[in-house]
């Protein structure tokens, strides 16, 4: 709630918002303009008591009748005329001041007064001529520091308002950068994998590097590239990539720097944009996370036309309007292509549609070498980095590397190694390590038991990915981790690999209850996602036998609200009953195969819980030792 004090007026006036903000940035420089007329208002004291002329006793004003008299009695030595001011200088030391009242000379008026000619001739007369600079100072600073104060009191309020005036004035202008090609240039050679999209993109710099050559064949520039894919694939680097090998002005810009709250700005600043990249052509535009003015409209509350709508409809009309003859492409990227409107989508506007998928285990290798150059790595193998990290981005990688250094470098080491890796892994992965939580001896044999329990089920069954690593050490919020990796790269998952995966989340559960009688709190994450699993296999994948293959449940995730609210289910309220049979059902079924294989091998899992609460940590060499020494066979959840 806004408060109302009267320097809200101020705020409004000098920032042109009247808010909290408004109110906070106005008080926050108030004590800065007080500092600035304090000191103002003492240097002006200052220079008019330097240039003031004070006495330490201001001498005592007579008439020049009286002065008369002294002369006549001898008890004046000496006068001093200084205009129409008279200081007399007495026998006794003593000073008084007197004026002349007519424009003649000193001598002339006090004979006037009845002074003999030969007393005047008894004392020393002179004449002082007012000169120097401290007489012209006295002179001219009471005329020219009011319209001094005047000057610098208007230049002190328009520069606070100039802030302010401008922007009323520049919220049409489009924020954009032009890059120049300063600092560190990447060319597509310096990105790793995205073989696919750097072909396309690489045509696209070669259209503009060597257009005739296509014009020659009767094609046409292509009007806009769209970048898809998940956070960290690389969308934004390419775009650098493509500004380092095109030859061409690079425009670029965030799409949220379009929209103000002014209505009518987005528009403005899109027509400026385009203007300014014609101009400039050929050239390209790149326009960051554009979902967030490209969404679908008449999707909000209500269905108005608000400002984002309008920007989009400016977006579109400089896509592909009736002006077509320009040489600008407009690359933008994002990850949510789901949400964007259809005639965003549509020929001659975004023509190509560059999908940037997640990096497989050679595009992780290569990825890790550019990440690796410039940094003192010994003895590292990148291939056995990359196999650890499946579903890691690019961006994931980055970090992973830089956690690696920063790991040597808090070990005063100075060179980085391979557990120097593999523990960024599971910090990137999980946070950092907690090994100073304190902990009883009861919940440190619970997590183990839940941890063997994890292994063990994933060790029992052939559709499950192998066991890398089981750890009771703490990182992030799991008390514990069992860590399995896939041993090959895979697109497509079936329907034994999900009920395996279900089976390995509820081993700890299973472990728990059959060893203590008795569960914890520890499982509330596996049975979340458990149960998002087999949701999953029966709406989204069509695995479930009773309602056949057949998708159930609009996936758009409360994405536009307008619709969510008044849309219907596209199935009754007896297939929601069958659903949630359906999704007990796999529930159930994982449950009783993982309480199968804990309880067909009690010795291995205890085994696997003591070699935990005595080491803490098993790689997968030790457990696969294990698993063979108690003689684990594996068995098919089919």
């Amino acid at each position: 709630m806004l408060r109302t004090y009267p320097q809200h007026f101020f705020a409004y006036f000098f920032t042109g918002r009247y808010d909290e903000w408004a109110h906070e940035s106005y008080m926050k420089n108030l004590s800065k303009n007080l500092f600035f007329a304090v000191f103002l208002l003492f240097a002006v004291t200052a220079v008019f008591s330097f240039f003031a002329e004070t006495d330490n006793a201001d001498p005592k004003v007579i008439t020049l009748s009286e002065l008369a008299a002294k002369i006549s009695d001898g008890e004046v030595t000496r006068v001093v005329v200084n205009g129409e001011e008279l200081k007399v200088s007495l026998k006794d030391g003593g000073e008084v001041i007197s004026r002349k009242e007519t424009e003649t000379g000193f001598s002339e008026t006090i004979v006037n007064y009845g002074v003999a000619p030969e007393m005047l001739r008894t004392m020393e007369i002179s004449v002082e001529e007012p000169s120097g600079f401290k007489y012209w100072m006295g002179i001219l600073i009471p005329t020219l520091l009011p319209v001094i104060l005047m000057v610098a009191l208007f230049w002190f309020i328009f520069r606070q308002a100039k802030t302010g005036a401008n922007q009323a004035f520049s919220f049409g202008k489009a924020n954009m950068k032009l890059w120049s090609g300063a600092g560190e240039k990447i060319k597509f050679k310096d990105v790793a994998g995205l073989r696919e999209a750097k072909e396309e993109l690489e045509e696209v710099v070669d259209f503009l590097r060597n257009p005739q050559k296509f014009i020659d064949m009767g094609a046409k520039i292509p009007r806009g590239v769209l970048l898809m894919g998940q956070p960290g694939t690389g969308k934004t680097l390419l775009a650098r990539a493509v500004a380092g090998e095109g030859n061409v002005p690079f425009f670029h810009m965030s799409a949220s720097e379009f929209v103000e709250m002014f209505v009518g700005v987005g528009a403005s600043r899109v027509r400026d944009l385009f203007e300014t990249a014609k101009k400039a052509a050929p050239s390209i535009v790149f326009i960051d996370e554009i979902d967030a003015v490209g969404r679908e409209r008449g999707t909000g509350l209500g269905g108005g036309h608000d400002e984002r709508e309008q920007t989009l409809n400016q977006i579109l009309v400089e896509m592909d309007g009736f002006e077509r003859d320009t040489n600008v492409i407009i690359m933008a990227a994002t990850n949510r292509p789901d949400v964007l409107d259809a005639a965003l989508l549509r020929p001659g506007r975004f023509d190509r549609r560059v999908v940037l998928d997640m990096p497989d285990l050679n595009d992780r290798e290569e990825i890790l070498k550019i990440h690796a150059k410039g940094k003192p790595v010994q003895n590292v193998d990148l291939r056995a980095v990359a196999v650890r990290t499946p579903g890691f981005s690019g961006a994931d990688l980055a970090n992973l590397a830089n956690e690696a250094a920063i790991l040597a470098a808090r070990s005063n080491r100075k060179i980085i190694t391979q557990d120097d890796f593999f523990n960024s892994i599971e910090k990137v992965m999980l946070g950092p390590a907690r090994k100073s939580r304190a902990i009883t001896e009861n919940e440190k044999q619970i997590t183990a038991y839940h941890e063997a329990g994890h292994a063990l089920v994933a060790a029992g069954l052939k559709d499950s990915d192998p066991v890398h690593k089981v750890t009771i050490i703490s990182r992030g919020l799991a008390g514990g981790y069992t860590l399995k990796l896939p041993t090959e790269e895979r697109r497509l998952k079936t329907k034994t690999q999900f009920l395996a995966d279900l089976a390995v989340a509820l081993g700890g559960f299973v472990a728990e209850s059959t060893v203590f009688g008795d569960v914890s709190t520890g499982s509330s994450s596996d049975l979340k996602y458990a149960t998002e699993i087999a949701n999953k296999i029966v709406t989204q994948y069509g695995m479930s036998e009773k309602l056949g293959p057949r998708t159930l449940g609009k996936n758009h995730e409360m994405i536009f609200l307008g619709r969510e609210i008044s849309a219907e289910k596209d199935y009754s309220e007896k297939t929601s009953e069958i659903i949630d049979e359906e999704v007990s059902r796999f529930v159930k079924k994982s449950f009783d195969i993982a309480k199968k294989i804990i309880i067909g091998h009690k010795n291995a899992l205890d085994a696997i819980a003591k070699t935990l609460i005595e080491k803490e940590t098993i790689e997968q060499q030790e457990f696969s030792d294990l698993m063979k020494e108690y003689g684990m066979r594996q068995i098919s959840i089919r």
